[in-house]
């Protein structure tokens, strides 16, 4: 097939192009758009997606242990590592991993026994900076319970897996929740709304999360539904040096999302969002064929209300499997679903490649309602992303209603 390329957003002395193929110019508006560091050695998971289960956003029964013979078959060493090789976007001070010199808690003894799920369930539940002594393998451990952060046990919570941990899901749990609003959390200290109230800096680096599980987990009035690896409401997130492989939430649901991650803020105050963004640093979202994460909206990550900074980081054969819009059941962003009003997703050396939705947006499905929020890709590569039933022209793989187009900069979006 015939390809030709043609000009995105030109800016000065920039580089910037788009290859679109055929058929591509009668692109459509869809109806009821809007609602919408270093790299760890070794420790993924390799087959098909996790399979289907009934899904705990927090349950009260015990943990896990480091292996289960009812969990999925895992080969950790089957995963791509953390990050994109060719993304050399600058990192800010803020977004750099934590220093985890002295822990409040470190889970295991030296021995890959003594390192559990419920272990895990038991530190998260403590708060403070969580690290892992269980040898000098790779290990994984396998919740049957979700790790719950308390909002009344510090300002920061920092769980480093030094580039050997695996935490896994079973297909059947959701790994790590936080939520500002949970009563049963503790509502944070201090002023304010508990949707905007900073709450826990959340921070997961050196990790890697796999079939993690939000399925049977109701979306509700509440958005309690979507973050099959995490779901965090409120306060912070910022993700260093992971990776996340098979990960799903619900197949159907009009705003449903984040089969690795979904990140909600709720925001009542104007700027709130751009000036407390979600940063993903160095970090891999599917990354190989069978890999991928999956969920009705926002295969790898979903938000409302929320800014993100995504750094030198790869997105890959992830999934929006619903249909029929927002009106229906969603199938918004394969890879992104980004929603709110002044909202901001700035994405820098980063890798977009094969992810697929069925309705908007099969890399990025970006709607700033007011449209005060921007797009920006810099310095990356978006390629192979399909068009499902619509996207913005000249945008292959791309849904942006904002304040003005999406600002490409030095950056290539490929058929």
């Amino acid at each position: 097939m015939g390809s030709s390329f043609s000009s995105v957003f030109v800016l000065a002395f920039v580089s910037i192009t788009t290859l679109n193929a055929c058929g591509s110019d009668n692109d459509d508006a869809p109806s009821g758009s809007s609602g919408a560091g270093g790299r760890p050695s070794s420790a993924g998971v390799s087959g098909g997606k996790a399979p289907s289960g009934q899904a705990s956003g927090g349950s009260s029964s015990a943990g896990a242990t480091s292996s289960s013979a009812s969990a999925p078959s895992s080969s950790p060493e089957d995963g791509p590592p953390a990050g994109y090789a060719d993304g050399h976007a600058d990192i800010p001070n803020e977004a750099v991993a934590e220093d985890v010199s002295s822990p409040t808690t470190v889970i295991g003894d030296g021995s890959p026994e003594s390192c559990t799920g419920s272990a895990f369930v038991a530190a998260v539940a403590k708060g403070g900076v969580i690290t892992f002594d269980c040898g000098p393998e790779p290990v994984t451990l396998t919740l049957e319970a979700t790790a719950k952060v308390f909002n009344d046990k510090g300002t920061k919570l920092v769980i480093d897996g030094g580039n050997l941990v695996t935490l896994s899901g079973a297909g059947k749990t959701r790994i790590l929740y936080m939520a500002t609003c949970d009563k049963a959390q503790v509502y944070p200290p201090g002023p304010g709304d508990c949707n905007t109230n900073p709450g826990v800096q959340l921070v997961v680096q050196n990790l890697t999360f796999v079939d993690g599980s939000a399925k049977g987990i109701p979306d509700g009035e509440n958005n309690a539904g979507g973050g099959g690896a995490i779901y965090a409401q409120g306060g912070s997130l910022k993700v260093v040096n992971c990776r996340f492989f098979n990960n799903v939430c619900e197949d159907l649901g009009s705003d449903v999302g984040g089969g690795a991650i979904r990140k909600l803020d709720y925001l009542t105050a104007a700027g709130a969002g751009p000036k407390r963004p979600a940063w993903v640093i160095s970090s891999t979202f599917g990354g190989k064929p069978g890999l991928g994460n999956a969920c009705a909206n926002g295969g790898a990550l979903s938000s409302i209300g929320v800014s993100w900074n995504i750094l030198n980081s790869v997105l890959s054969e992830n999934e929006a499997v619903g249909h029929g819009q927002n009106a229906g059941d969603g199938g918004n962003g394969g890879a992104i679903y980004n929603d709110g009003n002044e909202i901001v997703l700035n994405i820098r050396g980063s890798l977009l490649e094969n992810n697929q939705a069925n309705e908007g947006g099969s890399a990025v499905f970006f709607v700033s309602n007011n449209e005060t929020g921007t797009l920006t890709l810099t310095n990356s590569l978006a390629r192979n992303n399909p068009r499902g039933t619509f996207e913005t022209p000249d945008l292959p793989g791309f849904f942006v209603k904002a304040k003005q187009p999406a600002i490409v900069v030095n950056s290539q979006i490929l058929r």
